[in-house]
């Protein structure tokens, strides 16, 4: 594993970023795949479609912040 070097602002921004994107964003995505699910097909919903790309890239992000630190 590659080492990182933060300072301690760094380090406190990364935190900051995983604590709102666990405990906020992950929260909003959910809500909004809930409420595309209510407008009809999903294989046809572009609601539903760009909500779970948003929920893959910021669980993409999670994983790459929780390794990090």
């Amino acid at each position: 594993m590659k080492e990182i070097y933060l300072s301690k602002e760094g380090l406190r921004r990364l935190q900051a970023e995983l604590s709102h994107l666990k405990n906020i964003k992950r929260k909003e995505i959910i809500e909004r795949i809930q409420e595309a699910k209510f407008y009809g097909d999903l294989a046809e919903n572009a609601e539903y479609e760009a909500a779970k790309n948003e929920q893959a890239f910021v669980e993409g992000r999670i994983l790459e912040l929780e390794s990090t630190l």
